[in-house]
């Protein structure tokens, strides 16, 4: 009698164990829908999120997300998200549009959000709906991933979204971050290492767009470029011949070319100044994974390097 119950009692408890845990898994593994809005970005979103979520990128690598042109995958990604992370700062034009278009109920967060924007580069003359103007007149520079410094407060901005959307991976989001914050500590080293090696006169770089104001203030260098803070404007002839100009008379010794910007623009200011093409950075877009800037944090010092290599001391 006692073995009856007993064998009636475990498969009770059995029964009831294998009810239970296909909701149990399903809690732990079904993952949260997000949407990062270009490459670089979505990223930083996968690094925190891991397994937790299911990430989709609207504007992936290798990809410009200046003048992009959403498709309805996008919509449908954006309707059907629980989260979507957006940098703000005006990058993203068009973001708008489809958000209004999806009647998406997904939780927005600007990875800028908690960042003190630059202006616009003074004289640029280079905006045309690119930059945001936050109403005081003046275009804000969105391209802040620049400095690693930025890129540490978009991480902090992407755990707290992720933990508000999904409470219960909070303290997976806790350890991601701050693993992946570690290393974006070690990277920024790395790079404030690399620049105090250059010789003050080879901290001026020429490269194809405005995007790198930020990494100009974090670490130390000025950059210089025939366009402004959009790939797809059109270099202004009077900048162009004060920046051949500015090669000539401070006898810059690089430029370099970008890898969604046009070569024949660099190669022609190459060839009329006598600076050598110095190597392709990485501004706006990641390369895809077989590439070398897969990765933030392969980007970051994929370009490093390049820079290293044509402007540090060759002793």
């Amino acid at each position: 009698m006692t073995m009856l119950t007993l064998s009636r009692r475990h498969l009770l408890g059995a029964g009831l164990a294998a009810l239970a845990l296909p909701t149990i898994v399903h809690a732990q593994t079904a993952p949260i829908p997000v949407t990062a809005t270009f490459s670089i970005l979505g990223d930083m979103v996968k690094q925190v999120g891991g397994d937790r979520i299911a990430l989709t990128v609207l504007v992936g690598a290798d990809v410009d997300a200046h003048g992009y042109q959403p498709s309805a995958r996008d919509l449908k990604a954006i309707g059907e998200a629980k989260l979507v992370v957006s940098n703000g700062l005006g990058f993203e034009s068009w973001l708008g549009r489809i958000r209004k278009s999806s009647a998406s109920k997904a939780e927005f967060v600007e990875a800028t959000s908690k960042i003190k924007p630059l202006d616009e580069k003074a004289g640029s003359g280079h905006s045309h709906g690119h930059g945001h103007s936050h109403g005081h007149g003046k275009a804000k520079d969105p391209h802040a991933w620049q400095s690693v410094a930025n890129a540490r407060i978009y991480v902090a901005t992407i755990k707290d979204a992720l933990t508000k959307v999904d409470p219960a991976g909070a303290a997976d989001y806790a350890a991601r971050a701050t693993a992946y914050d570690q290393e974006l500590a070690k990277l920024d080293e790395e790079i404030k290492t690399a620049v105090g090696r250059w010789p003050e006169k080879n901290r001026r770089i020429i490269s194809s767009h405005d995007a790198f104001q930020y990494f100009e203030k974090a670490y130390g260098v000025r950059f210089f470029a025939p366009r402004g803070m959009s790939t797809a404007e059109e270099a202004n002839t009077r900048q162009m011949a004060r920046l051949i100009d500015q090669i000539r008379k401070d006898k810059i010794p690089a430029v370099f070319i970008e890898q969604l910007s046009d070569q024949k623009l660099m190669e022609r200011i190459s060839k009329e100044t006598g600076a050598v093409i110095g190597g392709r950075l990485y501004a706006d877009a990641l390369s895809g994974t077989d590439g070398p800037a897969g990765t933030y944090i392969s980007m970051m010092r994929h370009n490093i390097g390049v820079l290293n290599k044509a402007l540090a001391p060759s002793s």
